[in-house]
C-alpha cells in the first residue's frame, strides 16, 4: 500500500476531545515526487518508489582548483532524477508496493513526476512505520538483553558478566543464538498499528500515536495498514 518518506522531528503530546493526553511522535514529510513506476506485467507487482530531499551537485571546477570536500550526487543519480523532471537528485529513495492491500481493493495508480504528500493519510488510519534504531555500538548483556547481573556484595566479582555460556558435555558447544555481548542498535525495526492522530497538510506533518524506532532527524518510511 502506498506509504511516504519522512524524517521524525521528535515526540510531543496532544489531547483528544475526551481531555486525555496522547504522546505522539511527529513525522515530518514534504511531498514525495514518483521518481519511478513499476507495473505488474514488468516487475510482477505494482509499485512506485517515490524520493525525499536533496543531494548536492557538483560543480564545474577550474584549473587547478581543488575538489570540495563532502559527497556529491552521482551522474547515475542525476539522470535518474532528469527522467522524472527533478532539478536534483533526491537523497533518498524508497520503493512502495501498491497491489498488497488486504482483500480485492484495487491498486492505484501513478505517474513519474507526480507526488505524495501527507494528505494521503486521515486521523484514526493505522499505519506502520519503519526506522532505523539508534546504534549503542558494543554494548554488554545488561544493556543489551537486559540481564539482572551478579550480586554487588560478599566478594562477588562477576557484576555485570553473562557467567556460563556452556552447555556441559552435551553437546560441548555454545547453543546458536546465545544471548551474549555484541552491537546493539542501528538496525532496521517497524512498528505496526500505530494512529494517526493528527495531519498537518500546511506544515507537511503527521502526528503517530505513540514512539517510533530512530534518533531525532532519522529517516522514517510510513506507510498504510489494512
Amino acid at each position: 500500500m502506498i506509504g511516504i518518506i519522512g524524517k521524525k522531528l521528535g515526540m510531543t503530546q496532544l489531547f483528544n476531545e475526551q481531555g486525555q493526553q496522547v504522546p505522539c511522535t511527529v513525522v515530518e514529510a514534504t511531498p514525495n515526487p514518483v521518481t519511478k513506476v513499476m507495473t505488474a506485467d514488468a516487475a510482477g507487482f505494482a509499485s512506485v518508489e517515490l524520493g525525499y530531499g536533496a543531494q548536492r551537485t557538483a560543480r564545474p571546477n577550474k584549473k587547478g582548483e581543488r575538489t570540495p570536500k563532502g559527497r556529491r550526487a552521482t551522474k547515475a543519480e542525476l539522470g535518474h532524477a532528469k527522467k522524472a523532471g527533478l532539478e536534483a537528485a533526491p537523497r533518498v529513495l524508497k520503493s512502495f508496493r501498491l497491489d498488497d492491500a488486504p482483500g480485492n481493493a484495487e491498486a492505484p495508480s501513478y505517474s513519474v513526476g507526480e507526488t505524495i504528500t501527507v494528505n494521503i493519510f486521515t486521523p484514526g488510519e493505522r499505519v506502520k512505520v519503519t526506522g532505523t534504531s539508534k546504534g549503542r555500538g558494543f554494548q554488554g548483556v545488561v544493556k543489551r538483553h537486559g540481564f539482572g547481573g551478579g550480586p554487588n556484595t560478599h566478594g562477588n566479582t562477576k557484576h555485570r558478566k553473562p557467567g556460563s555460556i556452556g552447555a556441559g558435555t552435551d553437546p560441548s558447544r555454545v547453543i546458536k543464538g546465545k544471548k551474549m555481548p555484541g552491537h546493539y542498535g542501528a538496525a532496521q525495526h517497524t512498528a505496526t498499528n500505530l494512529r494517526i492522530e493528527k495531519v498537518d497538510a500546511e506544515r507537511n506533518l503527521i502526528y503517530l500515536r505513540g514512539s517510533v524506532a530512530g534518533p531525532t532527524n532519522g529517516i522514517v518510511f510510513v506507510r498504510k495498514q489494512g
